[in-house]
């Protein structure tokens, strides 16, 4: 069982400058909630508990600001500074302590996650005890993506592809990842590729090899965003506030994930209400209490 998850939530956000060179893209708003509120959602809803969230250096406390140690959302937040961005099997290696002897779960501070079966299926991923498990869903473009040709009888990933001009697949291989404990160690062994980054790719072949690569597909009613550039950043707020408008109800309210799991009781619901102050994030949570 997985009660460990890292958010990997530095990079330089090239594609959305200027909008970066003051702000963390994370901490830029997804309709009335900074982004990283949303891959943290994720973590909460498959159980995880324990988190690092591994932010760009000088940035500790813009993070620190919003989300603190995660005592009001019922979790334990720890933080590293990243002095440059290595690509995302650097995440093992700065988070190697962290993890220890436990399994762990990647997320994307970028990456969002959206669906009725959500919960349920990353209830499934954090059981994992040996091998990876990534979360596929399907794209119309897959040449803009790393893509997994799969097996559908024993759920296992047999070829993976980076951004390829044809492809016999169309599933997409989303910002989240399950592993066991060996992902530190190997992750270790990986050599940089030609933009000098350790590659996600690279990291996933070697569980592949071994026959432990498999896969949990989102499915047709889920929905899994990229926030990377202007326009997809823009289009997930918009798809958020349609949904919460026209529903009531709220993507990636924290205190109410935390308040269904029994993390926190509905006193620190009242002591978020007053952190907040007058919003409709607040006029939100008085709902949930009532």
């Amino acid at each position: 069982m997985i009660k460990k998850g890292i958010i990997l939530a530095g990079g330089r956000g090239t594609r959305m400058s200027p909008l970066t060179k003051a702000v963390n893209k994370q901490l830029l708003p997804i309709y009335d909630k900074p982004l990283i509120y949303y891959p943290l959602s994720v973590l909460m809803l498959a159980g995880i508990k324990n988190i690092l969230i591994i932010v760009n250096k000088g940035q500790l406390n813009q993070f620190k600001k919003i989300l603190s140690d995660g005592k009001r959302f019922g979790v334990k937040i720890n933080y590293i500074e990243q002095k440059s961005p290595r690509g995302l099997p650097d995440a093992f290696i700065l988070g190697e302590k962290f993890i220890g002897q436990d399994n762990v779960a990647l997320i994307l501070g970028d990456n969002f996650f959206y669906g009725q079966s959500l919960t349920y299926k990353l209830k499934n991923c954090v059981k994992i005890k040996t091998g990876c498990k990534i979360l596929i869903h399907p794209v119309k473009k897959p040449e803009l993506y790393g893509v997994a040709e799969v097996n559908k009888k024993n759920k296992k990933v047999m070829n993976i592809k980076e951004k390829p001009k044809k492809s016999k697949s169309f599933m997409a291989i989303t910002g989240l990842y399950f592993f066991d404990n060996k992902v530190s160690q190997l992750s270790k062994m990986l050599k940089p590729s030609k933009r000098k980054e350790l590659e996600i790719v690279d990291l996933l072949n070697k569980y592949r090899k071994k026959n432990k690569l498999s896969y949990e597909h989102l499915g047709r009613g889920g929905a899994w965003l990229d926030t990377g550039s202007i326009d997809d950043f823009y289009n997930t707020s918009a798809f958020v506030s349609a949904l919460e408008n026209r529903q009531g109800l709220k993507i990636a309210c924290l205190e109410e994930i935390a308040l269904s799991n029994g993390w926190i009781n509905k006193n620190q619901i009242k002591q978020a209400i007053n952190f907040y102050g007058n919003c409709l994030y607040s006029k939100y949570l008085e709902k949930i209490i009532k």
